[in-house]
């Protein structure tokens, strides 16, 4: 199964408040590509909470651009696709939200939630299963979400 594994790190508690992407390809097992990209959310306005979970700071994405130009760098991986997220109700609602906000039509695509499967936090998962994690970075949380949805496919 091809699937492509997402994450987002938000600078505020606003799902349009997109700091940073990670996105893992997966093609027959394999991880083919990925993608990770800082993104200078709304007025490049973060929350103290937020940075300090994610270390992203209005400093970090001062050059980067809005979530409406590198729509076209991630769409690929979104429109048409089976997405896999460990929290599907937040990273859909990033999605539509920010594309929402941009004025950009909403692709379809189909949805698969590693915490639905497991019922566990990413962290405690990778720490049992062995996955290696730097929590809160978007590109190595979905990682950690491409890996556990594999081993899920496998069983």
């Amino acid at each position: 199964m091809n699937f492509t594994a997402i994450d987002f790190e938000t600078a505020t508690s606003s799902t349009t408040s997109i700091c940073q992407v990670g996105l893992v390809r997966v093609e027959d097992f394999k991880i083919v590509a990925e993608v990770n990209l800082l993104v200078q959310p709304p007025n490049n306005y973060y929350d103290y909470y937020n940075t300090k979970i994610h270390g992203i700071n209005a400093q970090k994405t001062a050059e980067s651009p809005v979530f409406k130009d590198i729509w076209h760098l991630i769409e690929p991986f979104i429109s048409g696709q089976c997405i896999v997220a460990h929290d599907k109700k937040f990273e859909d609602k990033c999605i539509k939200d920010s594309l929402a906000l941009a004025k950009l039509a909403v692709p379809k695509f189909d949805m698969m939630c590693t915490l639905k499967i497991y019922n566990k936090g990413l962290n405690k998962l990778c720490e049992e299963f062995g996955i290696e994690l730097n929590h809160h970075d978007a590109l190595s949380d979905a990682k950690a979400c491409a890996e556990l949805f594999m081993m899920y496919l496998r069983k």
